[in-house]
């Protein structure tokens, strides 16, 4: 077999092995997608404006965020700075995927990021830890379902939303934090890793308690990147590795 040939098959079960490893996240998801699409048309967007809003910015917090906004008349640039706010951990996050992607061509750099995810940057920085390559066709394994489903449920949510049932009742929109909880516990063994959740946890309480959602998410990641920048790497506190 050629050179050429293994490279194929390896990148093929490298794409494969990024799928198996989405699956969690878009089942997770798929209520989330369907309850964007419905509220979206009770907010008076078409089925099609539900649809493009989904692929086109992919953020399934920042799309809630800018639908309730549109709804209220509220002014372009308060819309904009809200939608920030929400992302702002993906500028961390893009911070810290792009030394483990630097070897990619620029254009898969570039879609790289933008189909980023809270639990992709998470599973790509534990593989990066564990010595193995974040690879593209990996990657594209990894957030590409994800991505497709999250359009296409949302465009099923805007269209069949008034029969979807209250999901706070049914418990299915806990499934999501649930699995960000395990993505959190997975780095539990890494140096500082319990300060800094400590710190991420209460100063985003605290900000939630005082200056309100969406900030709260961002100053409770700002807040742990700082911690863990001011301490020395060897910081032994419990949870550190041995």
């Amino acid at each position: 077999m050629s050179a050429e040939a293994i490279s194929e098959n390896s990148a093929k079960s490298d794409f494969w092995d990024g799928v198996r490893l989405s699956m969690p996240v878009v089942v997770a998801s798929a209520p989330f997608a369907l309850l964007f699409g419905a509220i979206a048309v009770d907010n008076g967007f078409s089925v099609l404006e539900a649809f493009l809003m989904s692929a086109l910015i992919f953020g399934g917090a920042s799309q809630m965020v800018g639908i309730e906004l549109f709804g209220q008349h509220v002014a372009p640039w308060l819309i904009v700075l809200s939608i920030f706010a929400v992302n702002f951990r993906h500028v961390l996050y893009s911070a810290g995927l792009g030394r483990r992607i630097a070897h990619w061509p620029v254009v898969q750099q570039a879609f790289g990021f933008f189909i980023m995810t809270d639990p992709q940057y998470a599973v790509s920085e534990a593989r990066a830890q564990s010595g193995e390559t974040v690879g593209f066709a990996w990657y594209l394994g990894l957030g590409l379902p994800v991505y497709v489903f999250w359009v296409i449920e949302s465009a099923l949510g805007a269209v069949f939303g008034k029969l979807i049932p209250e999901t706070h009742a049914l418990g299915i929109d806990f499934l999501l934090p649930i699995y960000f909880l395990g993505l959190v516990m997975g780095f539990r063994k890494r140096p500082l890793w319990l300060p800094v959740v400590v710190a991420s946890a209460v100063a985003s309480t605290i900000a939630y308690k005082t200056v309100g959602s969406p900030w709260h998410v961002s100053i409770g990641a700002v807040a742990g990147v700082l911690l863990a920048v001011i301490l020395p790497p060897h910081h032994s506190g419990v949870g550190d590795r041995p």
